[in-house]
């Protein structure tokens, strides 16, 4: 067997490891400090082999529950350290994965950057940012982890002193000791303003400064100026499938806090900028537009007199002041002196400063001719506007039915909607599209759904008079089975002038669908040529240039089965290209991917380039949430290297020639085809078809606490039952983390492998087809991540001892089928042989993750058998968090 990596080699993990040591010891005493490192120690002893499986469990027992608490604290401190050390070394950065190696292997294929031009010009990049609940860290915690990343980039630039004169050293071990005394555990549940904030936090602090810096290294790869392609959108606050505390007000909330952070950083840049350009017509010839702009600014100033620039930003600032008071209805945070008109949009406000960038350029080739801080503020404007973040609506269709029958029966229309068949449904839908009158009267009493939905799309029409029409440009339909689903959507869209009937019509909104479910994946096709057939549909379509269709990784996930799911998602988008191509409308995928790879996670840049040849062409949107969040967006520097990643992997998805031969698609295809259908009998065998199954999962994991995290705003349940059909994947997912079987992400493959006879095949494929090479390295990332010895101590709380044994014999059964399956495909010898980076990341959590798994079956147990000490939930929540943040994408 091939030797094994050490536990940790990455000296910021040692460094940290050691303050962090320091903090326990001085805080929490000698004795708390000696009886977790000896934990830490064995359970060390015990991964490298050299300690006996029963060895660490004393240790446990002999802590209090103080001790148990602090102990947790430590070892999700350690990890969370551990993580961000990781991330500074790029130990999930992949080689290659950026634009410029992009162009350098397109244009060794003979793609030149012409090529690459024509696509940027149609192209939309957009990761989207949403609420779903799987960060289980307060915003304080990543805040102080933040910080220490910014004093760790200082120590590498050699500097023993910030700017403000504390040692970097004693700096970091400050933060980490402020992380020791931070309450880890929310005490209120989050509510819909919490989540805005949290997410605006990170577009305010991150996604704004960054995303001008990327187009400024692109534009010097490229060689000229890029399109603004990449364009961060959000979820919160417009998400209301299963939100009851979503509507029109908090929609109206997060856009205006939205437009108030995007200004304010405007302001704050042309104030700069007015500090900078201290350009004299002394020494300088200035073209007419900025002089004009000087003119009209109203700054009359005598020390100003010669510096036309300055003035002019002066009046920029006073307009874009005014701006800020008429969208956000409050002052500017720094008052001017002057007053101005606001801009009209922001296209104004950039044509202003473009005046300005012509002027500094007509000057000659010097080096104010190129950007700099105003070519970064241009840029922002066009890609973040007056709004900052597109905020998508989305609904489940059960809802529209509902709220469409009840207007359409208060208006006389149809007494009863829901009965009709969908032909019927369909015919009278367009009629009442076609027609400009209104289903809605004042005189009317609405439901407080219906109330409630007409309200919302009245507050996208309000933010688009305000805001402009980027702030709002898509409505996604969860659970979207038919055409009249869509329509539903459009008659709403009406009632708020965003539908307007006409030759042709107008929709300033996009209905996109959510196909989830394995078998909505699989109408998908049928269901978009019926909607691109209909006249007024193919005009709205064809004038915006683009319908987006949304494809979910969860529920399909959960629904089939994760070898099933990839492959379902893989042939949707397949089948939906032709169809597209037909109807002469380009197509856009929406990709609902969560954390875990049972929910689409695993490697963006693996997973862009693995969608099948024609359904990226330069335009993809990509759901981020929870701690995926933090993980990929906590920093600028992580944004910058992970927005990098995701625009080359489109860049080669669009562009570069199939990596897949033809003559081996269709043998490929084939056996992809017969492994899904035996992954799907025994996924759902387990899970929808064994009796007691519910009662296993319930019991075997920690779903029902997981509820006391208050990590999200939404209930873990779409109904008040505790079918697995009705359960979240989120949750879903998340509870299997927990209790290390990871089930989501790889039962039913081992099966699969096992029955398929020509595994030279399943070797080829693994070595020629992206899709399956991705397929097998994400699930090989989840089997090196759970533990069936521990799952077997969670799955003795199951009451009925003979129910839990059955079962889990059959989930411990699977996993060595998957594993061996697997091994024999890729040809190691253990896993991640093959992938020592990633192996020597899992293997050094994995000390760190036992101990807590043992802590919380013993605290599940005594909270389940009736012992009510809070220090018993509280420890089973801390325990919660410390595995969460040690798994990383759990979620």
């Amino acid at each position: 067997m091939a030797s094994l990596p050490p536990i940790a080699n990455n000296p910021d993990v040692r460094f940290l490891g050691k303050l962090l040591g320091d903090v326990i010891r001085a805080y929490g005493g000698e004795a708390l400090f000696r009886r977790i490192e000896y934990i830490r120690s064995v359970s060390v002893d015990r991964a490298r082999g050299v300690a006996g499986a029963e060895a660490i469990d004393p240790g446990l027992d002999r802590l209090t529950l103080d001790e148990t608490l602090d102990f947790t604290r430590g070892f999700m401190l350690f990890s969370m350290l551990a993580n961000l050390a990781e991330d500074r070394q790029g130990v999930a950065a992949e080689t290659g994965a950026d634009v410029a190696h992009a162009i350098e292997r397109l244009a060794a294929d003979g793609i030149g950057r012409d090529a690459v031009l024509a696509l940027l010009d149609t192209a939309l990049i957009a990761p989207v940012l949403t609420a779903h609940p799987t960060e289980v860290r307060r915003k304080s915690m990543i805040d102080h982890r933040n910080r220490i990343a910014d004093l760790l980039a200082l120590k590498d630039r050699g500097l023993e002193e910030t700017g403000d004169g504390d040692r970097i050293d004693d700096a970091i071990l400050r933060q980490i000791a402020l992380l020791w005394q931070t309450r880890v555990l929310r005490r209120e549940r989050l509510y819909v303003a919490d989540e805005v904030e949290t997410a605006l936090s990170y577009l305010r602090d991150v996604f704004l400064p960054a995303l001008p810096a990327l187009y400024a290294r692109w534009d010097r790869v490229v060689g000229e100026r890029v399109p603004s392609f990449l364009r961060p959108g959000t979820w919160i606050g417009g998400d209301r499938d299963g939100n009851p505390y979503v509507d029109g007000a908090s929609m109206t909330l997060a856009l205006a806090r939205a437009s108030e952070a995007v200004l304010g950083y405007y302001l704050e840049a042309v104030h700069a900028l007015g500090a900078e350009l201290s350009i004299s017509t002394e020494h300088a010839r200035v073209a007419a537009g900025a002089l004009a702009l000087a003119e009209a600014s109203g700054d009359t100033a005598a020390s100003r007199a010669d510096e036309p620039y300055r003035r002019a930003l002066s009046g920029i600032y006073a307009r874009l002041a005014a701006t800020h008071l008429a969208l956000t209805g409050k002052p500017a945070p720094r008052p001017g002196p002057l007053t101005g008109a606001p801009y009209s949009d922001p296209a104004a406000f950039r044509h202003d400063l473009a005046e300005i960038a012509h002027a500094l350029a007509g000057e000659g080739e010097g080096p104010l001719a190129s950007g700099g801080a105003l070519g970064r503020l241009i840029r922002a404007v066009e890609t973040f506007g007056f709004h900052l973040a597109t905020l998508d609506m989305r609904q489940n269709s059960a809802v529209h039915e509902r709220v469409v029958a009840e207007l359409l029966r208060a208006a006389g229309v149809a007494d009863d909607y829901l009965a009709l068949d969908e032909d019927a449904r369909v015919a009278l839908l367009r009629r009442e599209l076609a027609s400009a009158r209104l289903l809605t009267s004042p005189y009317a009493t609405y439901s407080d759904e219906t109330a409630s939905e007409l309200g919302v799309v009245r507050a996208a029409a309000a933010a688009h008079r305000t805001y402009g029409p980027a702030s709002i440009v898509n409505y996604i339909v969860s659970m979207a089975q038919s055409v009249s689903d869509l329509l539903e959507v459009h008659v709403l869209l009406k009632e708020a002038g965003l539908y307007r009937p006409g030759k042709p019509p107008e929709a300033a909104i996009m209905a996109i669908p959510l196909f989830e479910t394995v078998a909505d994946l699989e109408r998908a096709p049928g269901i978009m040529a019926d909607w691109l057939a209909l006249p007024e549909v193919a005009a709205i379509a064809s004038a915006r240039g683009v319908q987006e269709v949304m494809i979910g990784y969860s529920d399909s996930n959960k629904d089939g089965g994760y070898l099933t799911s990839t492959w379902q998602l893989s042939k949707g988008s397949s089948a939906l290209a032709p169809v597209f191509e037909a109807a002469g409308v380009r197509m856009q995928l929406f990709h609902g991917r969560g954390g875990a790879v049972g929910r689409g996670g695993g490697s963006a840049f693996q997973a862009i380039q693995a969608q099948p040849p024609g359904t990226v062409q330069g335009r993809i949107r990509i759901t981020e949430q929870g701690e995926v969040i933090a993980a990929k967006y906590g920093t600028r520097a992580s944004a910058m290297t992970n927005l990098e990643a995701m625009t080359a992997a489109t860049l080669l998805a669009s562009l570069a020639p199939s990596e897949l031969p033809e003559k081996d698609r269709a043998r490929f295809h084939a056996a992809m085809d017969t492994l899904s259908d035996t992954a799907f009998r025994a996924y759902r065998g387990l899970v929808y078809e064994t009796d007691g199954f519910r009662t296993f999962f319930r019991q075997a994991t920690p779903i029902a606490e997981i509820a006391g995290l208050k990590i999200g705003s939404r209930p873990a349940s779409r109904k008040k039952s505790d079918a697995i059909e009705d359960l979240r994947a989120i949750p879903w997912v998340f509870s299997w983390a927990q209790a290390r079987i990871m089930l989501p992400g790889w039962y039913g493959v081992g099966q699969a492998i096992a029955g398929f006879e020509d595994k030279e095949l399943l070797r080829e494929m693994a070595g020629a087809w992206p899709l399956f090479a991705a397929t097998l390295a994400n699930m090989e990332q989840v089997l090196a991540k759970s533990d069936m010895d521990l799952a077997a101590r969670y799955a003795a709380l199951v009451e009925d001892r003979a129910l839990g044994d059955g079962i889990f014999t059959r989930i411990r059964d699977g996993w060595q089928q998957t594993h061996d399956g697997l091994l024999g495909i890729t040809r190691q010898t253990r896993l991640l042989e093959k992938h020592a980076a990633l192996e020597a990341s899992i293997r050094l959590r994995l000390p760190y993750i036992e101990p807590l798994n043992l802590l919380q079956i013993e605290l599940l147990k005594r909270h389940r058998a009736g012992e009510d000490d809070a220090r018993i939930g509280e420890g089973i929540l801390l325990s919660i968090n410390a595995i969460a943040t040690a798994l990383r994408n759990s979620g």
